[in-house]
């Protein structure tokens, strides 16, 4: 555990931008976190995980606290389901192989999303008709000022679509350290319906799948029009997918009858933000070293030497032409920092 000065956070964000810390420190014990949340206790610290999900627009005047806690282990396990508790710092696509290893079932239509374990909840990650709240059981979490222990049930964390109370009524209070999964051991329950996968599994004659196979035609799915981050900048998904009412989508579907969609309920649709971007334009759109993905409107890229601004910049141009097109906001699923 070393403090480092004006260092460098490109390989620490997956946009990979290059804006400086002030002060970096990385732990990879709940003590060491608990040793650093004291010794800076009259500081406002800045909580990095596996830099996937935010945009960094300027440098970072606060001390950068990087959490690289390690660790799988079962807490539980019956005949049909398996409980397991995973530490914060683990790669997120690293987990999902290593429970398909294990033949369990649950997070397959989640692989390949960027990022780690401890930041999934705070997101409620999703993919392909599944969501993180889906297989969440609990977490345990340190407060920042007052070192105290929570653990967090489904329940307190409020999911929505990629929403939870860390997000919103408790942002920047919980340093959360270790996740509790429950996955299926048999009968696991195989989602097709969404996206491609029905598309990938009938390519290759795939009738009954394992969770095995839908975790290979997500990868397959991803692969083919989201950029590697270690190749191309980029943080995934940059806006939500946007919900509207059923009276707004009815107007839109008069208007453009191939509009897709998915329902929520009676009241509320999904409508892709790619599509919409598409839509305008803006697929393969550069300005410079910021752009729209030439194969996914709804990711934003580095092509090497964007700043932060320069993509928030993009942001923006994105989300008024898309309001000037369908009167739709687009939100940003990234933090904007």
């Amino acid at each position: 555990m070393e403090l480092k000065t004006n260092f460098s956070l490109k390989p620490y964000n997956t946009f990979g931008i290059d804006v400086k810390a002030k002060q970096f420190i990385s732990v990879s014990s709940v003590d060491e976190l608990k040793h650093v949340l004291k010794r800076f206790y009259t500081e406002e610290i800045f909580v990095l995980g596996g830099g996937s999900n935010m945009l960094l627009t300027e440098d970072i005047s606060k001390t950068v606290l990087h959490v690289n806690i390690k660790g799988i282990q079962t807490i539980e396990q019956t005949e049909e389901y398996v409980v397991l508790e995973v530490d914060a710092g683990e790669n997120w696509h690293d987990l999902v192989v290593w429970t398909l290893n294990h033949n369990y079932g649950g997070l397959e239509n989640l692989s390949l999303i960027p990022g780690n374990v401890g930041t999934s909840p705070i997101q409620n990650i999703g993919a392909y008709g599944v969501e993180l709240k889906d297989v969440f059981v609990s977490c345990d979490a340190i407060h920042r000022q007052t070192l105290s222990h929570k653990t967090f049930s489904a329940q307190d964390c409020k999911f929505a679509y990629r929403q939870s109370v860390f997000k919103n009524e408790l942002r920047n209070q919980y340093i959360i350290t270790t996740v509790r999964f429950r996955l299926t051991v048999n009968n696991h329950h195989i989602k097709t319906d969404y996206g491609a996968i029905k598309k990938e599994l009938e390519k290759y004659k795939i009738s009954n799948p394992k969770p095995q196979d839908i975790s290979k035609a997500v990868i397959n799915i991803r692969q083919s029009k989201l950029p590697d981050p270690s190749v191309l900048g980029n943080s995934g998904s940059f806006f939500k997918n946007p919900i509207v009412s059923y009276l707004k989508y009815k107007d839109l579907k008069s208007q453009y009858p191939e509009i897709p969609s998915y329902k929520i309920d009676k009241n509320r649709i999904k409508i892709p933000a790619g599509w919409l971007i598409d839509q305008c334009g803006l697929k393969g759109y550069r300005d410079q070293d910021a752009g729209v993905h030439k194969k996914q409107a709804l990711v934003l890229v580095n092509y090497g030497k964007a700043s932060g601004q320069d993509i928030l910049n993009l942001s923006k141009k994105v989300q008024h032409e898309v309001f000037q097109k369908f009167s739709i906001q687009l939100e940003p699923e990234v933090n904007i920092i």
